[in-house]
């Protein structure tokens, strides 16, 4: 294998090294596990896009975590503000297009999976099925209230994402919208709704829902990273299995956002607490459009914030804006 050539040989997704093998029947600590990603390379503007130049690093190997420690929490979210946990301090708004969240959030979510599929080829387990009434909290729960874009950047249904950016590309693109990076915890409790499921959409895998399991495609990275447009252009529109923002109405969550799993990985600041992370925040979630877990609580914590690949892309958060509870 060259220094260039991707980990993964399936769904175009660098390979995932998951915190354990899973066995139907088996119970997970739904914390975060990271991938290897192959030696960071130029980062390239999509055509969408402002090109952007950066440099080159290699990041560290994966780290797993394994579950702490702690007494388990079982309450779940009581309704309230489309199904969430809200407080008094939670009377605000978000603009239209975007999904208002207030939700106690897990960070250590303990499920079990009772079916289950070892992929060789990207060195994974994917639970295709889990236990709904086998779930508990392992951490306390944080309060989160936040705004969500309800389509991937540039947050409009119909439009395409951009791809090819870096994490860095991800922040100046939110911050000039108004907005900023989803912290890694929004993300999760976005895709996993008031009720706290696995996926968007429930706790069985379906890959009719979310635009998943696509058959994989092998790069040419030189040109995917070529300083010529066109090469760059005709080999990111060969590898292309995306679709336009909203194209599966079913891919939703159950605070109303859309495609937060499968489609294109997206930027996110990452959770640097856990050990072995990052210092620099850059993380990934939703895992694009290949047979990968697609699932909410993954995440990608091992690429250097200038990594750019061609179906990594993002989505913004926001701060409510307050109102006066009279």
């Amino acid at each position: 294998m060259s220094p260039m050539a991707p980990i993964s040989d399936r769904g175009g997704i660098i390979r995932y090294e998951p915190a354990a093998a899973l066995a139907a029947g088996a119970v997970i600590a739904m914390v975060m596990a990271d991938c290897r990603a192959p030696a960071a390379s130029p980062g390239i503007g999509s055509p969408l896009t402002p090109a952007a130049t950066v440099g080159t690093a290699a990041p560290p190997a994966a780290s797993t975590r394994s579950p702490p420690a702690a007494t388990p929490v079982t309450s779940a979210p009581s309704p309230a503000l489309s199904g969430s946990t809200a407080t008094a301090t939670d009377v605000a708004a978000c603009p239209e297009d975007m999904a208002q969240v207030a939700h106690d959030f897990c960070p250590t979510l303990q499920r079990h999976c009772l079916r289950s599929e070892y992929d060789k080829s990207n060195h994974i387990t994917i639970c295709h099925l889990f236990a709904p009434d086998r779930q508990r909290c392992l951490d306390p729960r944080v309060h989160l209230h936040f705004c969500i874009d309800r389509y991937e950047f540039p947050n409009r249904e119909g439009a395409h994402p951009p791809v090819m950016i870096d994490w860095h590309d991800a922040d100046r693109l939110c911050t000039e919208a108004g907005k900023r990076l989803c912290t890694e915890h929004e993300w999760t409790a976005a895709c996993e709704g008031p009720e706290e499921q696995p996926f968007p959409y429930g706790h069985a895998r379906d890959p009719a829902r979310c635009n998943i399991d696509n058959p994989w495609l092998s790069p040419h990275l030189s040109r995917i990273y070529s300083q010529d447009p066109a090469t760059r252009d005709a080999e990111l529109a060969r590898l292309d299995q995306s679709v336009p923002s909203g194209a599966r109405p079913r891919c939703v969550s159950g605070f109303g956002v859309f495609d937060l799993t499968g489609n294109l990985d997206e930027w996110v600041s990452g959770d640097t607490t856990q050990p072995g992370r990052r210092p620099d925040r850059a993380a990934l979630k939703g895992g694009a459009w290949g047979h990968v877990r697609n699932a909410c609580r993954p995440v990608t914590a091992s690429h250097a914030p200038n990594f750019s690949y061609y179906f990594v892309s993002t989505r913004c958060c926001r701060d409510p804006t307050p109102h006066a509870v009279n």
